[in-house]
């Protein structure tokens, strides 16, 4: 089993993907850890194999974070998990040693094609007892091969594509009667839309339960 380390700054996230993660044959998520500090102390103790790597942590920037590990030698391979779409930190990404780059949100298709392509490029590694020109080609390719195969983006309708949009602008927790208030439409049609990104994995949906003791929708992105 390839032993596998959510760190995001976001509960809630982190156990989504945490819950795909297990979902996919061959891995295991062995912690979850919302800080660069956690993160460090749960390497040490549990010895994972892959990171899922939020940038956006609390107390050190998770690229900075990768690049020490890389630095003190610790033996661990990364898939940066991340709403950044700046260049910048993709290159930083690249140039720190993470095997893959994951722009949120996505969908659990997505997180699996990567994770198999990353499983079978383990495998070829651990398999390999030469390093001359063909094994280091089977290498790249077998490492590269979810790029090639990652399925494209949802297309989505435009209204619902700016539901999406609003709910990623946030940066937390909005209603359904936040986003109707922005789209100028209806709430049960906002409502609508939302249901429908959540089904899809784009976003996640949160209940929190008010005075009246009914429950309160309110959505955040995948």
């Amino acid at each position: 089993m390839i032993k596998t380390l959510m760190v995001d700054d976001d509960f809630r996230v982190a156990g989504i993907h945490a819950a795909r993660v297990a979902r996919v044959d061959g891995f295991e998520c062995v912690g979850q850890v919302y800080s660069a500090t956690a993160a460090r102390e749960a390497i040490e103790r549990l010895n994972p194999d892959l990171l899922l790597l939020d940038v956006h942590l609390p107390d050190e920037d998770g690229i900075s974070m990768l690049r020490s590990l890389q630095a003190s030698g610790t033996d661990v391979d990364c898939i940066i998990v991340t709403a950044a779409q700046d260049l910048a930190t993709v290159k930083s990404a690249m140039t720190s040693g993470a095997v893959y780059y994951l722009v949120k949100p996505f969908s659990f298709d997505r997180l699996r094609t990567q994770l198999e392509a990353y499983r079978s490029w383990r495998q070829e590694l651990d398999s390999a007892s030469t390093a001359d020109q063909a094994t280091i080609d089977g290498l790249y390719n077998a490492r590269s091969a979810g790029v090639r195969a990652a399925p494209p983006a949802p297309r989505l309708q435009p209204t619902m594509q700016k539901a999406l949009d609003a709910v990623r602008a946030a940066g937390g927790p909005i209603s359904a009667a936040q986003i109707a208030e922005q789209l100028g439409v209806s709430r049960p049609t906002a409502q609508r839309y939302l249901s429908v990104l959540e089904q899809k994995g784009l976003l996640i949906l949160d209940l929190t339960y008010g005075s009246t003791g009914r429950p309160l929708n309110s959505y955040t992105v995948s």
